[in-house]
């Protein structure tokens, strides 16, 4: 391949070499008796306490500035409220200025009734009668008449409604206070009912407490009087379990005792551990005789092992035998196979060789020149 000169990156190598600087710096410093004290670096102390002093005032002007702007927030707040409660104010000063001047109740069309204006009539139309048709008209026939004794008899039914009102509402106080003068009542008979209850169910509490005091002595006399009867009847179980024990053929050592017991056992002859104080010479011949059996039985059996295990190595080695001479004729006739195989396969090449040695010599002679294939292919049919 070709050689190229590539720009070198020297940002690795100045990594590496700011590292080794640092490591090398860091190591001046803690090997450094003179500026070290019982293992404590004073100058990243120092420079600890200067990056927190330093974080301090950061924060405390950070919290300054954030003071100072929620100050001017509020103030701004408040000059836009008092802006808006004036500009409120002034829209209230015109709106009442308008209705006062362009809105007056003596110009609306119904200011003759409600403003009592029946005597001048002409007053509120600046056009003259003529020019008025019916629909115009502001005042009827008929209107006005007695108009003193009706305000008369509406002030007098103001008067009687309102005495009804008065009357109705101080009733209701009436009952009102009645109501609660009963509610008190209640709740006094309530509570003298309730401190009644309250000293009948500490007296019956007193009454329990007492025969209940009474009932746990009962039961605690007659525990221990229980507990003394117990203690009693183990004593004496206990002294009749001694006796019987210091009485007993265990003590004893009577081997008479076993030998009753054994004969006379329905289930037939046993050991009694307990009253057992050892074998007879019969018994130990016995076993001797027993174990001499079962030593010849055992060698017996082991020989019949061993000469059936020679038997079936023998049959083994048989059967190997004649699985070795099955795989040797196996073999002698795949090789007779294949050395057959080989011959045909060496007729087949010849007779194959033969006849392409005919194709290529005798056959195919005239071969294709360029003439033949450049006279297809020349029109666009």
């Amino acid at each position: 391949m070709y050689k190229v000169d590539l720009p070198v990156d020297e940002s690795e190598q100045r990594a590496v070499e700011r590292r080794r600087a640092a490591e090398a710096e860091r190591k001046s410093r803690i090997f450094n008796s003179r500026s070290r004290v019982i293992g404590v670096d004073l100058r990243a102390l120092h420079k600890q306490q200067e990056d927190k002093r330093e974080r301090l005032e950061m924060e405390k002007q950070l919290d300054m500035a954030h003071d100072l702007l929620r100050l001017s927030l509020d103030e701004t707040a408040l000059q836009q409220k008092k802006e808006e409660d004036e500009l409120r104010r002034e829209l209230a000063q015109d709106m009442v200025q308008f209705r006062a001047i362009h809105q007056r109740a003596e110009d609306s069309r119904d200011a003759d009734i409600n403003y009592d204006r029946q005597e001048a009539p002409d007053a509120c139309i600046s056009v003259s009668d003529s020019a008025l048709g019916p629909a115009s008209m502001q005042v009827f026939l008929g209107e006005g008449i007695n108009e003193n004794e009706k305000k008369r008899a509406e002030m007098e039914m103001n008067e009687r409604n309102l005495r009804a009102q008065k009357e109705e509402r101080e009733k209701q106080e009436r009952e009102k206070k009645n109501r609660e003068l009963l509610t008190d009542r209640e709740l006094v008979e309530k509570d003298l009912r309730a401190v009644q209850l309250n000293a009948l169910e500490e007296e019956c509490k007193r009454v329990a407490r007492i025969e209940l005091s009474h009932y746990n002595q009962d039961q605690a006399e007659e525990r221990m009087e229980r507990e003394r009867q117990e203690r009693l009847r183990r004593e004496g179980e206990d002294l009749a379990e001694l006796r019987y024990t210091v009485t007993s053929d265990l003590l004893t050592e009577r081997p008479e005792a076993a030998k009753r017991i054994t004969e006379s056992s329905a289930e037939g002859p046993r050991v009694l551990t307990d009253r057992w104080k050892g074998m007879t010479p019969q018994q130990i011949s016995d076993i001797h005789r027993k174990r001499d059996e079962q030593c010849l039985e055992k060698e017996r059996l082991r020989e019949m092992e061993r000469q059936r295990d020679l038997a079936w190595d023998y049959h083994l080695t048989e059967q190997a035998r004649q699985q070795e001479r099955e795989e040797t004729r196996d073999k002698e006739l795949q090789r007779e196979r294949r050395a057959q195989l080989d011959k045909y396969n060496q007729q087949l090449a010849r007779e194959q060789q033969a006849h392409q040695h005919y194709l290529d010599k005798q056959l195919y002679t005239n071969r294709p020149r360029v003439q033949y294939f450049t006279q297809f292919n020349t029109s666009s049919r």
